[in-house]
């Protein structure tokens, strides 16, 4: 099969990111001995800089990892809901749904607050040498991607005439900056470079420095300068000034946490997600109702996957959030997948239908489609721009490693995007929006509460092979993920190796409602790349899907590394979007 590179092969180490530079620091710790947390976190916070419209100092993320002798577990960095947002509180502003910008949509900042955490224990570096090529390219510049040049452009108007303290740092000399052009964040490195030596100051122990620094991110003067900023008002995507609830008390409150994961049996295979807060459990789901999906590529298979997506998407409409009660056995159970999987006909259903006794569908989810935009351009490159096109919309990134000892970890920052707040001048960041996805409609799984975290699209993935950690993977690309991911794994098992798994057409539906504001649906409708093929594309649409066709490399940011357990390291990444690499040997 062609493939756009070849998959790395190795017994070293290995780093799989969305961004050439945030690969290469990854590999560079490594090299100086460092193990896969150690690469994971340098990586992390490169891409805090390198793809500032996909991710931040303020944004999220959620990792799983295993290694020998280790259980598989998930680090949890999803803050919840501040103490003063209440369902009330938004109702009373006149709002239906959580606006999509701005600090009245921010959650506890969690994503810095994780990395720190998974550095301290797991890692082996100190704070010094896993910022080092993060501070540099702050400090120094970075070389502006055409995504972020677009991504600036679209909220350009609103820098200039709002979020001043974001154009002060965006748009040098009054201007968007052009692609190939070098952009600094000189606040964000002063921030780095202020933590470092204030930690290396109190001790020089590398535990008691990283205890340092997650103490002044969430009770010290980083803290500080969030609540004082949250509190201010700003343009949001209302049209209208509206102030955080978000305070230096939430942040004192929280700490990045430790679960275990949920896991399904398939093919041999031991498949590890994040628990129901997320939608991890949606890619158990699609794998429960598909133990026969067919033949990569053909019409039938992208069918079955599909309408099997739909069925499963359904359901973490209806069940997931942050709550006790998810019937999680249920909806994974061999019984309940038999059940959901005849469901699936010959043709292209069009309803939302959530099983298992009891589903409640959010009233804001069954008048979704009324807020479809038939506009929506799929094949647009830019993820930073929502369907409608007026939203302004950040995304994600992933980086998954491997390591020399058998360690392997899955990550997807997002969040803190540069379109979803202001820039904290002192700071160098903005606030995230990740409490847009909660409902603001009583009784639901995912309905919004102080403490309780926003049901998020973040979706890193682990795979185990006879027990032991064999395969780290995952995407950017929010409802999306779960899907793109699930032809990435059958096209895996099914003979591709990483490479060849990653760069195969890609596909996903956009039947079921977005989880970002507003929260728009296209029922039926199926998005395939050109690549797939004309008698394909044709053969879907004689069985009802509403197909869009792509552009041939648009759909999907795969990272991937494996091994084998005989000390053989694989590794790949999605050539879409000309910046994705894997480093290895």
């Amino acid at each position: 099969m062609f493939t756009t590179r070849p998959e790395l092969q190795g017994t070293f180490g290995m780093v799989s990111a969305t961004h050439w530079l945030a690969s290469a620091a990854g590999m560079a710790v490594l090299e100086a001995g460092g193990n896969a947390f150690d690469a994971a976190c340098a990586a992390g916070f490169t891409l805090q800089v390198v793809e500032p419209h996909l991710n931040g100092p303020a944004g999220d993320l959620p990792v799983i990892f295993a290694g020998p002798g280790s259980e598989t577990t998930v680090l949890c960095g999803q803050g919840p809901a501040p103490a003063g947002a209440t369902i009330a509180h938004y109702r009373g502003l006149g709002f239906d749904l959580i606006p999509g910008s701005g600090p009245l949509a921010a959650s506890v900042p969690g994503a810095t607050s994780a990395w720190l955490t998974l550095l301290r224990d797991h890692g082996t570096k100190t704070l010094r040498d896993v910022l080092d090529a993060a501070l540099g390219y702050a400090a120094g510049g970075i070389p502006v991607l055409p995504q972020i040049a677009r991504s600036i452009g679209t909220v350009a108007p609103l820098f200039r005439s709002d979020w001043t303290t974001s154009a002060e740092v965006y748009l040098p000399g009054g201007a968007v900056p052009a692609a190939g052009s070098w952009l600094t964040n000189p606040a964000l490195a002063g921030v780095w470079t202020r933590l470092i030596t204030e930690a290396e100051a109190a001790t020089s122990s590398r535990e008691g420095q990283l205890e340092h620094a997650l103490h002044a991110w969430s009770q010290g003067w980083i803290a500080e300068e969030i609540d004082a900023f949250a509190g201010t008002p700003w343009l949001d995507s209302s049209g209208e000034r509206h102030a955080g609830v978000l305070t230096g008390a939430d942040l004192a409150a929280w700490a990045p946490s430790y679960e275990a994961p949920a896991t399904l049996e398939y093919d041999g295979w031991t498949v590890a997600k994040t628990g129901p807060w997320g939608q991890g459990p949606v890619l158990l789901q699609q794998l429960a109702l598909l133990p026969q999906p067919g033949t990569p590529g053909t019409a039938d298979f992208v069918h079955q996957v599909v309408e099997a997506s739909k069925l499963a998407f359904a359901d973490r409409e209806a069940w997931y959030g942050d709550a006790t009660d998810v019937p999680l056995q249920a909806l994974l159970s061999a019984e309940y997948g038999a059940q959901r999987r005849a469901l699936i006909g010959a043709h292209a259903d069009l309803t939302l239908r959530p099983g298992l006794p009891g589903a409640r569908l959010p009233q804001a989810v069954l008048t979704a489609g009324e807020r479809a935009d038939d506009t929506y351009d799929p094949t647009s490159s830019d993820p930073t721009v929502s369907r409608t096109g007026d939203e302004p919309r950040g995304d994600t990134c992933h980086v998954s490693v491997g390591d020399r000892w058998g360690n392997l970890v899955a990550c997807t920052p997002s969040g803190g995007w540069l379109t979803s707040s202001p820039v904290i001048p002192a700071l160098g960041f903005p606030l995230g929006t990740r409490l847009q996805m909660a409902w603001l409609e009583e009784g639901l799984p995912n309905s919004l509460r102080p403490g309780r975290r926003p049901r998020t699209t973040l979706s890193p993935s682990l795979a185990l092979r006879d027990g032991r950690p064999a395969l780290a993977f995952g995407t950017p690309g929010g409802d999306q993920q779960d899907q793109w991911q699930l032809g990435f794994l059958l096209n895996h098992l099914s003979g591709m190796n990483l490479q060849e798994a990653i760069d195969a057409p890609a596909f996903h539906s956009t039947h079921f409602p977005s989880s970002f504001y507003p929260r728009e649906a296209h029922p039926g409708q199926l998005v395939v790349e050109e690549r797939i093929g004309a008698d394909v594309v044709a053969e879907l649409r004689r069985r009802g899907h509403d197909v869009v066709v792509s552009s041939a490399w648009s759909l999907g940011r795969m990272c991937a590394v494996s091994q084998d357990g005989r000390g053989h390291l694989a590794a790949a990444a999605n050539p879409r979007g000309m910046q994705g690499y894997a480093a290895g040997r």
